[in-house]
């Protein structure tokens, strides 16, 4: 069973990534670097400070915070611990995909797709009651997480489970920042 979906998943990232073409390459590097994404974060703040004030802001960040520091530690933890090798790196398909990047770390699960679909999820959560089309927001781990199969550095599978693991622990750590929240800063 695992065998045959493993397979699949590779029969799946050869797939997505054989769409890729040159022409795109730079659009995807871009995209998969997280500091261009600052501008996106900026605007979150943003809306976030003009909705809950300063000093919830300031205490939305240090759950934000938190949050990241469990997904990607977590992920770290894993990919250690699976040692599963990225599509760049596998000698049995590292000829038949697109490498446009490279990295020497492990694969499974993608830390990308941990890390933004729990800060995702949290602000998604956060925001909610005050913006209308806030689902919205989960566009930017799909196409922040689909540059690394397109980048040829992860399987679909690593980051599906990234993505689960990122909304199961931005589920936790909103409840836990709602409890205290409710506890130490009443609105």
């Amino acid at each position: 069973m695992l065998d045959k979906l493993l397979s699949l998943d590779v029969q799946l990232l050869v797939y997505l990534n054989g769409l890729g073409s040159e022409s795109y390459d730079g659009l995807w590097l871009f995209i998969t670097k997280q500091t261009n994404w600052i501008p996106l974060f900026l605007i979150l703040l943003y809306l976030i400070y003009k909705k809950i004030g300063g000093k919830q802001t300031l205490y939305v960040l240090l759950f934000i915070s938190l949050l990241i520091l469990i997904t990607d530690q977590t992920t770290n933890l894993v990919k250690y611990g699976v040692q599963r090798l990225r599509p760049c790196n596998n000698p049995d398909i590292d000829s038949i995909i697109r490498i446009v990047k490279s990295s020497k770390s492990f694969s499974f699960f993608s830390g990308h797709a941990s890390n933004s679909m729990a800060a995702a999820m949290f602000i998604y959560l956060l925001i909610k009651p005050y913006f209308k089309n806030t689902f919205l927001l989960f566009l930017w781990p799909l196409i922040f997480a689909y540059s690394r199969i397109y980048l040829g550095l992860h399987y679909p599978l690593d980051i599906l489970s990234g993505y689960l693991f990122g909304m199961m622990t931005g589920l936790f750590i909103y409840r836990i920042y709602q409890f205290t929240q409710i506890k130490y800063f009443p609105l």
